[in-house]
């Protein structure tokens, strides 16, 4: 039986050439729906000259992939830099652009909001952002189904960038706030369990796992050791690659890297990403010149070289909602230490594919890094387990799942419609 096809608005607060792991899920999305036949319309955000000019410069997938699809159509809403992390965008408000009038032109069968938070959600009224909930005004005047898509530990964040002192003060506000925010979608779904169990402690309203956060297991894989970007190195390597940011406790890795230094003298830490604390990084690095390698931005072949080359990927983030990074090293056979957060515990089994350390604690994290390079017999049986443990959240596995909810809310919106009153 031939599936129908659907008219789907998906909106995102982050895509291309904004670097996140929301931007590549949210190609990665569009791209598969698209395959199927669904007509999508992309409402993502502006890049322009306000932006540091090396954002706009990154090889990234984007619109280039997807503009060749007839059944793909897209708008770019205006922005601006966000305030703390000038590499990524905010939305301007509501009065500068209408989602409104794009969903009435495009009359779609369900509303898809990626990353709601960031585009209104919990900080709009500390930071820049939208002013209303996306998509929503439409959707209740028309009765069309629309979905919130959690990426975010939004209210972690909070706590990172307005500090202990300020959360402690809007701590008994946050149940509050996410409630309001939630009740505003029909579905409100997580890729993680722990993760939605934190939120519906919350009181985070209509909300539900569904494993959407997938990863392009084909890409990602063991062979990708050809493209090996230190070839005549033979230190044991470990690996983080995301954005270089407070919430990603990037630090604690140069704080646990004397730890594992002293008993590991030729360990190599590399760290692959960018962001905010590139100086302070690279400055804290200095102190292990012949250890740490700051290696900045990496794409293509060479980033997939790096996942396949390293002997361990390290997570120090306890932040993370089913972290893509994670995933992608696994399926590169590589082992992960990871910090014990919501959603790591569904990724790193630990003694199987890697371990998880206390969160925040650098002696503990070297302590299970030391533990791995120190037992090759180990490492190896990680490394073999690593693979299969996360082919279960391959692109086409997820999106399957993902559709199939897409069609259950859509049927169930046309029945109610059918009702007679």
């Amino acid at each position: 039986m031939q599936k129908p096809k659907l008219r789907i608005a998906l909106f995102s607060g982050l895509y291309a050439p904004f670097l996140t792991g929301v931007s590549v899920a949210v190609h990665q999305r569009v791209h598969w729906l698209l395959k199927q036949g669904h007509e999508v319309l992309l409402v993502h955000p502006q890049i322009n000259e306000q932006f540091p000019k090396n954002v706009g410069k990154r090889p990234m997938a984007g619109l280039d992939e997807l503009t060749p699809f007839p059944n793909f159509s897209s708008y770019a809403f205006p922005t601006q830099p966000l305030i703390f992390y000038k590499s990524l965008p905010q939305p301007l408000n509501y009065r500068h652009w209408s989602d409104s009038q794009l969903l009435a032109d495009f009359q779609p069968d369900i509303i898809v909001v990626e990353e709601a938070a960031q585009m209104r959600g919990l900080y709009s009224a500390l930071l820049q952002g939208y002013g209303r909930p996306v998509g929503v005004e439409y959707a209740k005047f028309t009765q069309t189904p629309i979905i919130s898509v959690f990426h975010t530990d939004i209210v972690a964040y909070i706590k990172y960038y307005f500090g202990d002192i300020f959360f402690s003060l809007v701590r008994p506000l946050v149940p509050l706030l996410v409630k309001q925010f939630s009740e505003e979608y029909d579905l409100n779904v997580f890729s993680s369990r722990e993760q939605l169990a934190k939120y519906q402690k919350l009181k985070c309203q209509r909300s539900e796992y569904l494993p959407y956060q997938g990863i392009d297991c084909e890409k990602f894989h063991p062979r990708n050791i050809t493209h090996n970007p230190i070839p005549n190195d033979d230190r044991p390597t470990l690996l983080f690659v995301g954005r270089v940011t407070a919430e990603k406790n990037v630090t604690q890795l140069i704080d646990m890297y004397p730890l594992i230094a002293a008993k590991i003298p030729d360990v190599h830490l590399v760290i692959v990403g960018s962001g905010p604390l590139d100086e302070e990084i690279r400055r804290r690095a200095q102190k292990f010149v012949s250890g740490i390698t700051v290696w900045g931005e990496s794409h293509g072949t060479e980033l997939l070289g790096w996942f396949a080359r390293a002997d361990i990927f390290v997570n120090p983030s306890v932040t993370e909602n089913f972290c893509t990074t994670t995933n992608e090293a696994l399926a590169s056979g590589t082992p992960v230490v990871a910090a014990l957060a919501p959603s790591t515990s569904e990724q790193v089994f630990p003694g199987r594919n890697g371990f998880l350390a206390e969160p925040n604690n650098p002696k503990d994290f070297a302590q299970k890094v030391i533990a791995i390079l120190e037992n090759p017999e180990l490492k190896a049986a990680m490394s073999e387990e690593a693979r299969p443990s996360i082919l279960g959240y391959d692109w086409s596995a997820c999106m399957e799942r993902f559709e199939s909810r897409l069609f259950e809310l859509v049927q169930s919106s046309n029945k109610q419609e059918a009702t007679p009153v």
